[in-house]
């Protein structure tokens, strides 16, 4: 399986969120993963920063934010340029939604969680 750099927008410490279980099994399927939150912490090996590292080769971005609150991270997403992004549930956003198209990166309102399960990630 080719290794997908991902970014997991919106990482949770918490075991019962789906983005915290999303990192685990993305490290799991050998996915490199970068991962930021509210808080810092571990999940599955992987650090959850609070800040915004410089990223380079980026494949997914995997959004758990709702619309409101991904706004603060439109220019960060413009940066980091990822080849696709996955608008996870609850995170759907028609305007970045059509600006991600704009720029010819690959959309998908899709969870990222059952994407791995069917090995279509």
């Amino acid at each position: 399986m080719e290794n997908k750099k991902t970014l997991v927008l919106g990482a949770s410490l918490k075991p019962h969120r789906v983005s915290h279980q999303a990192i685990q099994r993305l490290v799991n399927a050998g996915h490199e993963v970068v991962a930021i939150g509210l808080r810092e912490g571990i999940v599955a090996g992987v650090s959850v920063q609070k800040d915004r590292p410089l990223l380079t080769a980026v494949d997914t971005l995997s959004l758990y934010l709702n619309a409101r609150n991904q706004e603060a991270f439109y220019d960060y997403i413009e940066e980091v340029n990822p080849k696709r992004i996955i608008f996870n549930p609850g995170a759907e956003n028609i305007y970045l939604y059509q600006w991600a198209k704009s720029k010819g990166i690959e959309v998908e309102n899709a969870c990222s969680l059952v994407m791995l399960a069917l090995d279509q990630y």
